[in-house]
């Protein structure tokens, strides 16, 4: 296990279930002192637990935050400004999942995904940098998904907040590097993480949608792909070993099978691409 000198600090958002809080263990277990963001206290039991039976508790700081509310991310960036006075790593992982097709998704769905998973981000990320430029040094790692690279029936809320990550990530990455602040995209395939649960699961349609038959076997295909899915500990160790690596990749895709996906979209001409992932859904 590759461990971090000196006594370096992260904070990891949307710590309480998931790649989060795998993320928070894997961490501390390097030598960071990690603050461990949760929307809601009362689910900070798993993490607690996880913590204390890795030997890590004194390790991992658990505050109140909800990427969403701006005086709870302003509150955050002090208290670790004010405590540590230093912030090595920032791990932008806070998201929810929700699916349904264009059509049929109301208005307010959007808003809801769009405030989580890219604006919520977007908060956190400019609470942080005064931080790291005036130490001349960071790191920000990005938790995307192969959803930010290739859209999906079904996956449009979800698809277009992640591909809204990756356009972000790119400016960012050019727009801090001569502040030695250095930007990581990880980009997950299917990994059977509570977010599945909480948001696909909930696909519906409006009654009597032309989608509803494709809907059935985007949920099968999606249920499918989440319990064959990968251990989700790969990813946790993943973003660990980029927050310690001197000069990590810009982009890190995993499994093997995402990184499959990614190289067939980038060799085939588009239109051949997208038959071929619709094929893949009608024989789920």
């Amino acid at each position: 296990m590759t461990s971090c000198q000196g006594d370096p600090v992260a904070l990891v958002t949307g710590s309480s279930s998931g790649f989060g809080l795998l993320t928070c263990i894997e961490l501390a277990l390097r030598g960071f002192v990690v603050i461990a963001g949760i929307r809601r206290m009362e689910t900070a039991g798993k993490l607690k637990d996880a913590a204390e039976q890795a030997g890590v508790n004194a390790r991992v700081h658990i505050v109140q935050l909800d990427v969403t509310r701006e005086d709870e991310v302003k509150r955050t960036a002090a208290y670790i400004k004010n405590q540590h006075g230093r912030l090595d790593v920032l791990v932008n992982n806070a998201g929810t999942a929700y699916g349904g097709f264009i059509e049929d998704v109301p208005a307010e769905v959007w808003q809801e995904q769009m405030n989580t998973n890219f604006h919520g981000m977007v908060r956190v990320t400019q609470a942080v940098l005064p931080l790291m430029r005036e130490q001349r040094k960071g790191r920000i790692i990005q938790m995307s998904s192969i959803s930010g690279r290739i859209g999906f029936p079904g996956y449009g809320p979800y698809a277009a907040s992640k591909f809204a990550v990756e356009g972000f990530s790119e400016c960012l990455a050019l727009e801090t590097e001569p502040f030695g602040i250095d930007v990581v995209m990880v980009e997950p395939g299917a990994y059977g993480t509570p977010i599945w649960d909480k948001g696909f699961t909930q696909m519906s349609t409006a009654p009597g949608s032309p989608y509803q038959t494709m809907l059935d076997k985007v949920l099968a295909f999606s249920q499918k792909s989440a319990q064959q899915g990968g251990d989700p500990q790969e990813v946790a160790r993943m973003v660990a070993h980029i927050a310690c690596k001197k000069r990590p990749a810009f982009r890190y895709a995993l499994p093997r099978s995402t990184r499959l996906t990614l190289g067939a979209k980038a060799a085939l001409p588009g239109r051949l691409f997208q038959r071929m992932m619709a094929s893949v859904l009608r024989r789920s």
